[in-house]
């Protein structure tokens, strides 16, 4: 296993739910890496628990498509695909943008001054390589965008496909030659945003998505010639 992993405990949630949650978002933060073994002896010594919990769960993330069973193998951490995220990306760039629209209209004065905020954060960090202080802030300054649209829904469902792609971001800004780019992006959605103008929000966070999403493909394929070499030189 890449990092220890400690189950938070929530005295209102069922010990099995606690032992999904807590490997979901391992899963998701990168802290179990795609093609990591999941085994149940391991982990239930881990998180303290018997190996029963550590079983439902598994079977749960399998069917949220983050484990697939290997035969001779067991459960291992499934690798995102570029059809995997393809698909992510398509739906969270018009979301985004609805979202960044409907900012235009809804923020408050409050949310507004929140979001120049979190933008300097960023702007402070960006020469740095502080990658998870980067990737929070680049969170607080997309969430502060959701709030405003003031519609739990559109925020909730943002949030999950958010989620989906949490595992690439630490290694889309681990390429420090993004930050400079990320930040002017910041800027442009910020100004945006304030002037009120839809167009110019648009197309900012469109470009934003766009290179994230060419940025991660390029991590993928990367990683995937690492693995593969012999055919990384067939292809090429």
């Amino acid at each position: 296993m890449s990092q220890d992993i400690n189950a938070v405990m929530n005295e209102y949630l069922p010990l099995r739910d606690v032992v999904f949650q807590t490997l979901r978002q391992a899963i998701l933060r990168g802290e179990l890496e795609p093609g990591e073994r999941l085994m149940e002896i391991h982990l239930a010594n881990r998180l303290g628990v018997s190996r029963t919990p550590i079983r439902e769960a598994i079977r749960k993330l399998e069917l949220e498509g983050l484990v697939v069973m290997i035969p001779r193998r067991g459960a291992i951490v499934a690798s995102i695909t570029e059809k995997d995220l393809q698909d992510v990306l398509e739906v969270r760039r018009t979301l985004e943008i609805m979202a960044g629209e409907m900012a235009c209209e809804r923020i408050t004065p409050e949310l507004l001054q929140q979001l120049e905020e979190a933008g300097r954060e960023f702007m402070k960090l960006k020469d740095t390589d502080e990658f998870t202080s980067l990737a929070e802030v680049d969170v607080k300054f997309h969430d502060i965008i959701y709030a405003a649209t003031d519609n739990q829904r559109l925020i909730t469902i943002l949030n999950n496909l958010r989620e989906q792609m949490y595992r690439y971001r630490l290694e889309y800004l681990k390429d420090t030659g993004s930050h400079e780019r990320l930040n002017s992006e910041h800027c442009q959605i910020y100004e945006g945003i304030k002037r009120g103008d839809k167009a110019a929000v648009s197309e900012a966070i469109g470009t934003h998505i766009d290179n994230q999403r060419d940025a991660i493909l390029a991590a993928i394929r990367k990683g995937e010639q690492s693995q593969n070499p012999e055919k990384a030189e067939k292809t090429e």
